[in-house]
């Protein structure tokens, strides 16, 4: 199993040398891995202060670096003679890697160990310490025999995750096995991650640092912005998250229902906001009877359909937001982050698959979010909401509730992973 694995890392290594240009996200994240070695040893010859100690999280992509943000925060406002060093896999986390505080970001590199000991011999850290549950087998072991420490955070692992498969075990178990402290997000994850190798005696709950983070974005959103000014309504407004194709097709004719009276409008933001699918939208909007524009329009203060063309700005419009909706419901790829609309008490409407996402569950049992599973589901919870403000407001404050009782969660977090860097 071992060896199998090892192999594929090269064969991945190899590929990234032929890898044609191309907007997949594969192909994308082999590109950038081109002369990551040569990278790492600059930044480590140049900058690279061994007096100082080094932290190096690591995040695949942007949720998890979501948790690992407070925790990076904390560690430069408590710790400021500590290095920083953040690493992720997904292409689409380059421009959230750009927005951390830290001394050192960059592609992780792939997981052999050639690689894996180029990257620790140039960020030579102290603690190399994860978000949520991804830990690469070889840079693991590599890293303990460097006398790293080890960490997770935020750890947790869903019932029905692929990793508690008996092949999974079999490649995963020693990694696990090799972390000295585990922060779980709740007593039956430490459980799960027990059984998968995590020692009992280095696990605690600490609960899921991202309520801290959404948390504390949502204070501080400015209200007053020009953005969020030029879309203050008095109808009701349906903000639409990461949305996907499958996620639409049930969105796009429930919205036809309940927005003819012109007393709604809808906000939707594309999880991917190509041209291609932005122009899509527009169309559709066109040919259903709304007016439309995209977000920097002038018209978009009294449009019915406001089309996203952009990241890195639905975080602020859930302010604005009365109803939201969150995307990746209706496809397989995961439902992406009820908790953003959540921590502005706005109730949350998504998809039937969800499984995967403990907030989603959470808010549900609590009312301050509700599954839907067919658009005929989604218009009668809508009307449901947009016709009685009361039990929509009750409905957010459950919402913000629930977030509101998972802050601390960072604090944490960061005492653990303190006890590392000591």
């Amino acid at each position: 199993m071992q060896l199998g694995y090892r192999a594929l890392a090269q064969l991945a290594r190899g590929a990234a040398i032929v890898a044609p240009n191309s907007d997949s996200k594969l192909l994308r994240a082999l590109r950038a891995r081109r002369g990551i070695r040569a990278r790492y040893r600059a930044w480590g010859a140049a900058q690279r202060d061994t007096a100082r100690p080094l932290l190096w999280m690591h995040a695949p992509s942007v949720g998890e670096g979501l948790q690992a943000r407070p925790v990076l925060d904390l560690a430069r406002s408590r710790r400021p003679e500590a290095q920083l060093a953040y690493t992720y896999f997904s292409p689409s986390a380059i421009g959230f890697a750009r927005s951390l505080d830290v001394d050192f970001s960059d592609f992780l590199p792939f997981d052999t160990p050639g690689d894996a000991r180029v990257a620790l011999d140039a960020l030579r850290p102290t603690a190399l310490v994860y978000a949520k549950l991804d830990v690469w087998p070889v840079l693991t072991l590599e890293a303990r025999a460097a006398g790293v420490r080890l960490g997770l955070i935020s750890a947790t692992l869903a019932r029905g995750s692929s990793r508690r498969s008996r092949t999974a075990g079999a490649l995963l178990r020693d990694a696990y096995a090799a972390l000295e402290a585990v922060g779980a997000i709740d007593d039956a994850d430490a459980d799960r991650l027990v059984a998968l190798g995590v020692r009992p005696n280095t696990i605690v709950v600490t609960g899921d640092t991202r309520y801290d983070q959404v948390w504390l974005r949502a204070q501080r959103v400015d209200r007053a912005s020009p953005m969020l000014e030029r879309l203050r309504d008095p109808r009701t407004t349906i903000v639409a998250g990461s949305t996907w194709p499958a996620d639409e097709a049930v969105l796009l004719p429930a919205f036809e229902a309940v927005g003819r009276g012109k007393t709604s409008r809808l906000i939707v933001a594309p999880h991917e906001p190509s041209v291609e699918r932005v122009a899509r939208l527009v169309d559709w909007a066109k040919r259903a009877g709304f007016s439309v524009a995209r977000l920097d329009e002038p018209s978009a203060r009294h449009a019915d359909v406001i089309v996203i063309d952009r990241t890195g700005v639905l975080g602020d419009l859930y302010a604005v937001a009365d109803i939201a909706f969150v995307g990746g419901g209706f496809h397989a790829a995961g439902l992406h982050s009820v908790l953003e609309p959540a921590a502005f008490g706005t109730p949350v409407l998504f998809g039937p698959q969800h499984d995967g996402s403990r907030d989603a569950g959470l808010l549900a049992q609590r009312g301050g979010g509700s599954p839907v599973s067919t658009e005929v589901e989604l218009v009668r919870r809508l009307r449901f909401w947009m016709t009685d403000p009361a039990a929509r407001r009750e409905a957010g404050d459950y919402a913000r509730a629930l977030v509101r009782s998972g802050v601390g969660a960072a604090e944490r977090s960061f005492e653990l992973v303190e006890r590392l860097l000591r």
